[in-house]
């Protein structure tokens, strides 16, 4: 099993940055694809930003392309989600998922069917 625990998340205003971060414990848990995902209320989980393995391939979705960054630390099991030019539409829950690596496009991983293992999440609201 593996075990995730988002933080960073919290109130700013439009144009302003936040950085989330998701704790990762668990067997083998450097062997997963790690995703971002978002929720507002009365809306579908969207995923947001996937990276592989080694931390080399990433993906985005179209709504955050350009203001987001996912990255990994292996060392430390933890992924980050650097969140740039904050919109009042980027108001969500974010979570953090994990799914054992396979073969095929990184961008199917943006589907959280893909995905065994969530967080918690952590709430970010823009104004």
């Amino acid at each position: 099993h593996v075990q995730l625990v988002e933080s960073g998340g919290g109130s700013v205003q439009a144009g302003g940055s936040l950085r989330l971060s998701c704790a990762t414990s668990g067997h083998n848990v450097n062997q997963n694809y790690i995703g971002w995902f978002r929720q507002a209320p009365g809306k579908e989980r969207e995923g947001i930003a996937v990276i592989s393995v080694n931390g080399k391939t990433t993906c985005y979705a179209d709504s955050i392309k350009g203001r987001f960054i996912i990255s990994r630390d292996n060392a430390k099991n933890t992924v980050h989600l650097q969140m740039n030019s904050l919109r009042p539409e980027d108001t969500a829950m974010y979570y953090c998922a994990a799914a054992r690596a396979a073969f095929g496009d990184l961008s199917s991983y943006l589907d959280r069917t893909r995905y065994n293992y969530w967080g918690q999440g952590t709430q970010v609201t823009v104004s």
